[in-house]
């Protein structure tokens, strides 16, 4: 199986990807708007692309509940991060986004993914990324971004996340996005429960029946936490642990905040099963 993000083709047989975070908003969960500044956001894309990534994402909005970021405010923090990345690194610059209006203009600057965890709510989104022949990530979400979701319910949440994921991989293709141009994401912690997100991480496989490269975001969540028992500085493990079942499973893209224990994780599964193959 092929991965293309903008120039560049991976073969993602039995590599898994993995891609850097880098978030452009003083409010993540995770790093606290710890490199909100320009120069420490540059240090630490410097350090993602040291530590292995292979492609970077960038966002300027973050998933969860919290104070409006207008679309005007989430272009000026993500367009400007776009352009400077593409300047200083030989990498495809995704963008975390689900406007349609921040996905174009951070395109025109040189991105060439759009990582839209609304499964595609803004109608101009897919024919923005096709236009410009973008890569795209469909996430499944019950809701929708930034909204509360306290008590999801689900008739069957593998086949309801399955059902929509093929739906949205489709609507993809008939906009004119190539297959290997589209990723298909469970949308762990994004209106589930911990207990459906591990659900759904144990049967990562149900997705690559869909025939797209399987997107996996578990790094550091809520449902890790839960499992382990451990506060958000301390889900290293878990999170390795959810990323070398991932990828068993046939998951090919890794978001991950520590790229480094990743790259080294995704390399070591990627010699057991090639090793596997012969």
């Amino acid at each position: 199986m092929f991965l293309d993000l903008g120039t560049t083709r991976f073969d993602i047989t039995t590599r898994a990807l993995v891609m850097g975070i880098l978030n452009r908003t003083p409010d993540s969960f995770y790093d606290r708007g710890s490199y909100w500044s320009f120069d420490d956001f540059l240090r630490k894309a410097e350090q993602l692309v040291a530590d292995g990534a292979d492609f970077l994402d960038v966002g300027g909005s973050k998933a969860g509940p919290g104070p409006e970021v207008t679309p005007q405010e989430e272009i000026e923090r993500v367009v400007p991060a776009v352009a400077a990345l593409v300047d200083r690194f030989d990498l495809p610059i995704s963008v975390d986004t689900f406007r349609a209006s921040v996905l174009v203009e951070s395109l025109k600057e040189g991105a060439c993914v759009g990582n839209d965890i609304s499964g595609f709510a803004d109608p101009q989104y897919l024919p923005t990324a096709a236009a410009h022949g973008a890569s795209v990530v469909a996430t499944h979400v019950r809701i929708g971004p930034r909204i509360p979701d306290p008590d999801p319910r689900y008739s069957d949440v593998r086949s309801d996340v399955v059902e929509f994921l093929r739906t949205r991989a489709e609507a993809a293709r008939v906009a004119g996005i190539p297959r290997e141009r589209i990723m298909v994401d469970a949308g762990l912690d994004l209106g589930k429960t911990p207990a459906q997100s591990l659900e759904l991480l144990r049967h990562s496989d149900d997705l690559v029946g869909l025939g797209h490269p399987v997107f996996l975001s578990a790094s550091n969540k809520g449902f890790i936490g839960e499992v382990t028992g451990a506060e958000l500085g301390e889900r290293r493990y878990g999170t390795m642990g959810a990323h070398a079942l991932g990828i068993a499973l046939g998951c090919r893209v890794l978001r991950a905040h520590d790229v480094r224990s990743t790259r080294r994780l995704s390399d070591t599964m990627s010699a057991v099963l090639s090793h596997r193959r012969h």
